[in-house]
Protein backbone atom coordinates (compact mmCIF):
# COMPACT_ATOMS: atom_id res chain seq x y z
CA UNK A 1 0.00 0.00 0.00
CA UNK A 2 2.79 2.47 0.93
CA UNK A 3 4.57 1.86 -2.37
CA UNK A 4 1.42 2.80 -4.27
CA UNK A 5 1.41 6.19 -2.49
CA UNK A 6 4.94 7.12 -3.54
CA UNK A 7 5.71 5.08 -6.65
CA UNK A 8 6.03 6.67 -10.09
CA UNK A 9 4.10 3.71 -11.50
CA UNK A 10 1.27 4.02 -9.00
CA UNK A 11 -2.32 2.96 -9.71
CA UNK A 12 -3.18 6.52 -8.63
CA UNK A 13 -1.32 8.10 -11.56
CA UNK A 14 -4.42 9.22 -13.43
CA UNK A 15 -5.48 12.65 -12.17
CA UNK A 16 -8.51 14.02 -14.02
CA UNK A 17 -9.49 17.67 -14.22
CA UNK A 18 -12.64 18.45 -12.20
CA UNK A 19 -12.91 14.90 -10.91
CA UNK A 20 -14.28 14.35 -7.39
CA UNK A 21 -10.80 14.54 -5.85
CA UNK A 22 -10.13 17.78 -7.73
CA UNK A 23 -13.45 19.41 -6.83
CA UNK A 24 -12.97 18.45 -3.18
CA UNK A 25 -9.62 20.26 -3.02
CA UNK A 26 -11.08 23.33 -4.76
CA UNK A 27 -13.94 23.50 -2.24
CA UNK A 28 -11.50 22.88 0.64
CA UNK A 29 -9.29 25.74 -0.57
CA UNK A 30 -12.22 28.14 -0.81
CA UNK A 31 -13.43 27.17 2.67
CA UNK A 32 -9.93 27.55 4.10
CA UNK A 33 -9.56 31.05 2.64
CA UNK A 34 -13.05 32.05 3.82
CA UNK A 35 -12.33 30.73 7.31
CA UNK A 36 -8.97 32.49 7.38
CA UNK A 37 -10.70 35.78 6.57
CA UNK A 38 -13.60 35.29 8.96
CA UNK A 39 -11.39 34.42 11.93
CA UNK A 40 -8.48 36.72 11.13
CA UNK A 41 -8.89 38.69 14.36
CA UNK A 42 -9.13 35.64 16.69
CA UNK A 43 -6.05 34.26 14.90
CA UNK A 44 -3.93 37.33 15.71
CA UNK A 45 -2.42 35.83 18.90
CA UNK A 46 -1.29 32.80 16.86
CA UNK A 47 0.42 34.75 14.08
CA UNK A 48 3.85 33.22 14.69
CA UNK A 49 2.39 29.72 14.71
CA UNK A 50 0.61 30.39 11.41
CA UNK A 51 3.71 31.93 9.85
CA UNK A 52 5.91 28.99 10.79
CA UNK A 53 3.22 26.56 9.69
CA UNK A 54 3.19 28.17 6.24
CA UNK A 55 6.98 28.09 6.12
CA UNK A 56 6.95 24.40 7.02
CA UNK A 57 4.41 23.69 4.27
CA UNK A 58 6.36 25.66 1.65
CA UNK A 59 9.82 24.35 2.47
CA UNK A 60 8.63 20.81 3.22
CA UNK A 61 6.71 20.51 -0.05
CA UNK A 62 9.68 21.75 -2.08
CA UNK A 63 12.09 19.38 -0.35
CA UNK A 64 9.73 16.45 -0.81
CA UNK A 65 9.24 17.27 -4.51
CA UNK A 66 12.98 17.21 -5.18
CA UNK A 67 13.75 14.19 -3.00
CA UNK A 68 10.86 12.24 -4.56
CA UNK A 69 12.10 12.98 -8.08
CA UNK A 70 15.66 11.97 -7.13
CA UNK A 71 14.48 8.69 -5.56
CA UNK A 72 12.40 7.67 -8.57
CA UNK A 73 15.17 8.74 -10.94
CA UNK A 74 13.16 11.53 -12.59
CA UNK A 75 15.08 14.61 -11.37
CA UNK A 76 16.09 16.57 -14.45
CA UNK A 77 17.38 20.00 -15.40
CA UNK A 78 14.55 20.10 -17.93
CA UNK A 79 11.67 19.59 -15.51
CA UNK A 80 12.53 19.96 -11.83
CA UNK A 81 14.54 23.16 -11.45
CA UNK A 82 12.56 25.82 -9.53
CA UNK A 83 11.74 27.94 -12.58
CA UNK A 84 8.02 27.36 -12.91
CA UNK A 85 6.12 30.43 -11.68
CA UNK A 86 4.72 28.65 -8.62
CA UNK A 87 8.14 27.18 -7.78
CA UNK A 88 9.57 30.68 -7.89
CA UNK A 89 6.68 31.83 -5.69
CA UNK A 90 7.54 29.16 -3.10
CA UNK A 91 10.98 30.71 -2.66
CA UNK A 92 9.65 34.27 -2.70
CA UNK A 93 6.98 33.34 -0.12
CA UNK A 94 9.60 31.72 2.08
CA UNK A 95 11.83 34.80 2.10
CA UNK A 96 8.81 37.06 2.54
CA UNK A 97 7.60 35.18 5.60
CA UNK A 98 11.10 35.04 7.09
CA UNK A 99 11.90 38.72 6.56
CA UNK A 100 8.40 40.29 6.37
CA UNK A 101 9.80 42.38 3.55
CA UNK A 102 7.15 44.66 2.00
CA UNK A 103 8.68 44.64 -1.50
CA UNK A 104 8.51 40.86 -1.58
CA UNK A 105 4.94 41.00 -0.29
CA UNK A 106 3.68 43.32 -3.02
CA UNK A 107 5.23 41.05 -5.65
CA UNK A 108 4.06 37.74 -4.22
CA UNK A 109 0.57 39.09 -3.53
CA UNK A 110 -0.05 39.28 -7.27
CA UNK A 111 2.19 36.52 -8.62
CA UNK A 112 1.29 34.05 -5.88
CA UNK A 113 -2.45 34.58 -5.79
CA UNK A 114 -2.87 34.68 -9.57
CA UNK A 115 -0.46 31.85 -10.34
CA UNK A 116 -1.35 29.40 -7.57
CA UNK A 117 -5.10 29.91 -8.04
CA UNK A 118 -4.77 29.03 -11.71
CA UNK A 119 -2.63 26.02 -10.79
CA UNK A 120 -5.27 24.72 -8.38
CA UNK A 121 -8.04 25.20 -10.95
CA UNK A 122 -6.08 23.59 -13.80
CA UNK A 123 -3.20 21.67 -12.19
CA UNK A 124 -0.33 20.15 -14.13
CA UNK A 125 -0.58 17.02 -12.04
CA UNK A 126 -0.54 13.36 -13.01
CA UNK A 127 -1.13 11.71 -9.61
CA UNK A 128 -4.54 11.47 -7.98
CA UNK A 129 -5.68 11.07 -4.38
CA UNK A 130 -4.26 9.51 -2.21
CA UNK A 131 -0.82 9.61 -3.88
CA UNK A 132 1.78 11.65 -1.99
CA UNK A 133 2.33 13.94 -5.00
CA UNK A 134 -1.35 14.87 -4.92
CA UNK A 135 -0.94 16.13 -1.36
CA UNK A 136 2.44 17.75 -2.03
CA UNK A 137 1.13 19.66 -5.02
CA UNK A 138 -1.95 21.08 -3.36
CA UNK A 139 -0.29 21.78 0.01
CA UNK A 140 2.38 23.82 -1.81
CA UNK A 141 -0.11 25.84 -3.84
CA UNK A 142 -2.51 26.44 -0.97
CA UNK A 143 0.44 27.66 1.12
CA UNK A 144 1.40 30.05 -1.70
CA UNK A 145 -2.12 31.50 -1.64
CA UNK A 146 -2.32 31.75 2.14
CA UNK A 147 1.09 33.40 2.54
CA UNK A 148 0.20 36.83 1.05
CA UNK A 149 -3.24 36.59 2.66
CA UNK A 150 -1.51 36.06 6.01
CA UNK A 151 0.57 39.20 5.42
CA UNK A 152 -2.61 41.10 4.51
CA UNK A 153 -5.08 39.87 7.11
CA UNK A 154 -2.80 39.04 10.04
CA UNK A 155 0.19 41.36 9.60
CA UNK A 156 -1.86 44.24 8.16
CA UNK A 157 0.16 44.85 4.98
CA UNK A 158 -1.54 46.86 2.23
CA UNK A 159 -1.23 47.12 -1.54
CA UNK A 160 -0.94 50.36 -3.52
CA UNK A 161 -1.54 50.90 -7.23
CA UNK A 162 2.22 51.22 -7.79
CA UNK A 163 2.43 47.64 -6.52
CA UNK A 164 0.46 46.50 -9.58
CA UNK A 165 3.03 48.06 -11.90
CA UNK A 166 6.01 46.73 -9.94
CA UNK A 167 4.56 43.21 -9.82
CA UNK A 168 3.77 43.22 -13.54
CA UNK A 169 7.26 44.44 -14.44
CA UNK A 170 8.81 41.88 -12.10
CA UNK A 171 6.79 39.11 -13.73
CA UNK A 172 8.12 40.11 -17.14
CA UNK A 173 11.71 40.30 -15.90
CA UNK A 174 11.33 36.81 -14.41
CA UNK A 175 9.77 35.54 -17.65
CA UNK A 176 12.63 37.00 -19.71
CA UNK A 177 15.23 35.33 -17.49
CA UNK A 178 13.39 32.01 -17.56
CA UNK A 179 13.04 32.24 -21.35
CA UNK A 180 16.82 32.44 -21.67
CA UNK A 181 17.16 29.44 -19.35
CA UNK A 182 14.67 27.53 -21.51
CA UNK A 183 16.64 28.32 -24.65
CA UNK A 184 19.88 27.22 -23.00
CA UNK A 185 18.48 23.97 -21.59
CA UNK A 186 15.79 23.14 -24.13
CA UNK A 187 13.24 23.28 -21.31
CA UNK A 188 9.73 24.72 -21.04
CA UNK A 189 9.61 26.45 -17.66
CA UNK A 190 6.66 28.81 -17.19
CA UNK A 191 5.33 27.29 -20.45
CA UNK A 192 7.14 29.98 -22.41
CA UNK A 193 8.11 27.61 -25.24
CA UNK A 194 4.94 25.56 -25.65
CA UNK A 195 1.67 24.72 -23.90
CA UNK A 196 1.54 22.16 -21.07
CA UNK A 197 0.42 18.63 -21.89
CA UNK A 198 -2.57 18.79 -19.55
CA UNK A 199 -5.72 20.87 -20.05
CA UNK A 200 -5.17 24.47 -19.03
CA UNK A 201 -6.24 28.06 -19.62
CA UNK A 202 -3.66 28.26 -22.42
CA UNK A 203 -5.77 25.95 -24.57
CA UNK A 204 -8.21 28.82 -25.12
CA UNK A 205 -5.60 31.45 -26.00
CA UNK A 206 -4.46 30.38 -29.42
CA UNK A 207 -1.24 28.78 -30.70
CA UNK A 208 2.34 29.59 -29.72
CA UNK A 209 3.50 32.33 -29.45
CA UNK A 210 0.15 34.14 -29.62
CA UNK A 211 -0.95 32.81 -26.23
CA UNK A 212 2.03 34.55 -24.59
CA UNK A 213 0.69 37.94 -25.68
CA UNK A 214 -2.79 37.02 -24.44
CA UNK A 215 -1.28 35.99 -21.11
CA UNK A 216 0.22 39.48 -20.73
CA UNK A 217 -3.22 41.06 -20.91
CA UNK A 218 -4.79 38.41 -18.67
CA UNK A 219 -2.07 38.80 -16.04
CA UNK A 220 -2.46 42.57 -15.93
CA UNK A 221 -6.25 42.24 -15.72
CA UNK A 222 -5.96 39.73 -12.85
CA UNK A 223 -3.53 42.03 -11.05
CA UNK A 224 -6.06 44.87 -11.32
CA UNK A 225 -8.77 42.58 -9.92
CA UNK A 226 -6.52 41.65 -7.00
CA UNK A 227 -5.83 45.33 -6.37
CA UNK A 228 -9.55 46.25 -6.39
CA UNK A 229 -10.26 45.48 -2.67
CA UNK A 230 -7.42 47.84 -1.71
CA UNK A 231 -8.67 50.48 -4.18
CA UNK A 232 -12.07 50.41 -2.49
CA UNK A 233 -10.48 50.69 0.94
CA UNK A 234 -8.19 53.53 -0.12
CA UNK A 235 -11.06 55.41 -1.76
CA UNK A 236 -13.19 55.02 1.37
CA UNK A 237 -10.37 56.35 3.56
CA UNK A 238 -9.94 59.37 1.27
CA UNK A 239 -13.68 60.18 1.52
CA UNK A 240 -13.60 59.86 5.30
Amino acid sequence: MFEALVSANSPYSSFKLFSVSHLVIIVFTIMLIAGFYKWKKPLQPYRDLIRWGLLFALIGSEIYFNVWNIVIGEWSLLYTLPFQLCSICIYLCTFMLLTKNYRLFEIIYFLGLAGATQAILTPELFYDFPHSRYFQFFIAHIAIILSPLYMTWIEGYRIRFNSVIRAFLTLNVIAAAVFLINVRLGANYMFLMRKPNNTSLLDFLGPYPRYLIALEFIAFFLFLLLYFPFYQRNSKNEVM
